[in-house]
C-alpha cells in the first residue's frame, strides 16, 4: 500500500507554483516559464528554476514564496531548488552597421562627468560582483590616458595572441576577462595620442579581442563627454549607462552634462550611483557627510533617474583597490561591498527587464543565451 508521500505529483506542484508571483515582472513563475523541471521522490521535491539573470534581485523573495507555496504538500519532504539563468540581450542602441563585440549580450557603460569620483572603483567592483553572482563578465578599461584596471585587479600580464593569430586573448583575473591599454603600454610611458589614434585603439580593444561568450561587457569610460564616449555611441550597441558621482555640487553638475550627452546619442541611462556617500566612524558610529548629503538623490529626482545605490567611504575600498583585489572580493561583507552587490543586482535586473520587454514586442524572433544550473 502506498504512503501519502507517493501521491504527490508534478501537476500538484505546478498548480501551487502558479500562485508564486515574481514581484518585478508581476506574473507567476509558471506564466513566465521559469520552472524548467520538477522531480519528486519520497524524500525531496527538486525544482529547477531559470532566472533572466543570475543576479536577479528578487531571487531570495522567490525562494521564500516557493517554500511557503509548497509547505502543505511536502509531508516531510525537503525542497531542493536549483537555480539557472538565461541571460538575453538588451542591446538596442548604437550603429546598425557594426557589432564590434558580438559575443556580449549586454554592454554596460560606467561614466562620470568629471574625474575623481571613483568611477573605476565602482566599475571594477560591480563587474566583480556580477562575476561572483554567476555571470560571465568582461571589463574593458576604456580610459586610454589613465588606465586603472591593471592596478585594481593586481595584474600587468601582457595579453596573449589568440589561436587564430589575429586577435588578443583578454587577461583573466578573479574570474573576469580584462583588457586595458595598461597591459600593453608601460606605465612610465606618457600617452600623447590624438583623437584618431585613441579611437582606433578603443575599437581594436573591442573588435580585435577574443571576448568570447559574455553576459555583460562593462566599459570603464574616461571622465567627461569627449571622443571615447562618441566613438562608443557610434560603433557599439549599448544596453545602458551607469552614471557615477559624489554628493557634492561640482560633481553633480557634470552628471547633468553626461546625461545630456547620452540622451543626445540615444543611450539609455540605468541610473546614478552616489559614491563616497558618507563616512561612519568605527569608534563612535557617527555618520559624517564629507561631500554633502543627498545631492545625488535630489539630482536623480530632477533628471527622473533611479538612484542605484549609495556607496559609503571606507578605508577598505581604497586598500583593496591598491592591493589588486576589488573590495567585493576582499571584504564581501563590508558595508560598501553589500551596497555594491545591490547595485550589481539592480543593473542586471533592469537589463533583464529590458530584454524581456523587447522579446514580448518581437515574439517571432528566436532568443539567445544559455541555461546554467547552479547546484
Amino acid at each position: 500500500m502506498f504512503g501519502k508521500k507517493d501521491k504527490l505529483t508534478s501537476e500538484q506542484v505546478m498548480a501551487a507554483l502558479e500562485h508564486v508571483t515574481d514581484p518585478i515582472l508581476e506574473k507567476s513563475l509558471i506564466e513566465l516559464g521559469m520552472v524548467k523541471n520538477i522531480a519528486i521522490d519520497t524524500d525531496r521535491v527538486r525544482i529547477e528554476i531559470e532566472l533572466p539573470t543570475p543576479a536577479w534581485e528578487t531571487q531570495d523573495v522567490l525562494k521564500h514564496e516557493i517554500s511557503v507555496a509548497l509547505e502543505s504538500l511536502l509531508d516531510g519532504r525537503t525542497i531542493d531548488m536549483a537555480w539557472g539563468s538565461n541571460v538575453q540581450s538588451s542591446r538596442t542602441q548604437g550603429t546598425d552597421g557594426q557589432n564590434l563585440v558580438p559575443g556580449a549580450r549586454n554592454v554596460i557603460l560606467f561614466a562620470s562627468g568629471k574625474g575623481g569620483v571613483g568611477k573605476s572603483t565602482i566599475a571594477s567592483n560591480v563587474s566583480a560582483a556580477l562575476g561572483q553572482l554567476g555571470a560571465n563578465v568582461g571589463l574593458l578599461d576604456a580610459d586610454i590616458y589613465g588606465p586603472s584596471i591593471p592596478t585594481m585587479f593586481g595584474t600587468k600580464e601582457m595579453p596573449a595572441v589568440g589561436p587564430g593569430g589575429n586577435k588578443l586573448s583578454p587577461v583573466k583575473q578573479h574570474s573576469l576577462k580584462l583588457m586595458s591599454i595598461g597591459f600593453v603600454v608601460d606605465a612610465k610611458d606618457a600617452m600623447t595620442w590624438r583623437g584618431p589614434m585613441l579611437n582606433g585603439a578603443l575599437i581594436q580593444f573591442m573588435r580585435d579581442v577574443e571576448w568570447g561568450d559574455l553576459d555583460y561587457l562593462c566599459l570603464d569610460l574616461p571622465p567627461g563627454t569627449g571622443d571615447v564616449q562618441l566613438t562608443i555611441a557610434q560603433n557599439v550597441k549599448v544596453s545602458g549607462a551607469v552614471l557615477v558621482s559624489t554628493p557634492q555640487d561640482v560633481a553633480l553638475v557634470d552628471v547633468t552634462r553626461a546625461k545630456a550627452m547620452f540622451d543626445r546619442v540615444g543611450i539609455p541611462i540605468l541610473g546614478v550611483v552616489e559614491n563616497m556617500s558618507a563616512f561612519e566612524c568605527s569608534d563612535c558610529g557617527t555618520v559624517h557627510h564629507i561631500f554633502s548629503n543627498g545631492g545625488a538623490e535630489r539630482l536623480a529626482n530632477e533628471l527622473e533617474l533611479p538612484v542605484l545605490g549609495q556607496v559609503p567611504i571606507e578605508l577598505g575600498v581604497r586598500e583593496s583597490g591598491d592591493a589588486g583585489c576589488p573590495e567585493v572580493l576582499s571584504n564581501p561583507n563590508s558595508r560598501a561591498s553589500r551596497e555594491i552587490y545591490k547595485i550589481a543586482k539592480r543593473v542586471a535586473t533592469e537589463l533583464a527587464k529590458q530584454a524581456i520587454e523587447q522579446a514580448e514586442k518581437a515574439k517571432s524572433q528566436p532568443g539567445g543565451g544559455r541555461l546554467r544550473i547552479v547546484q
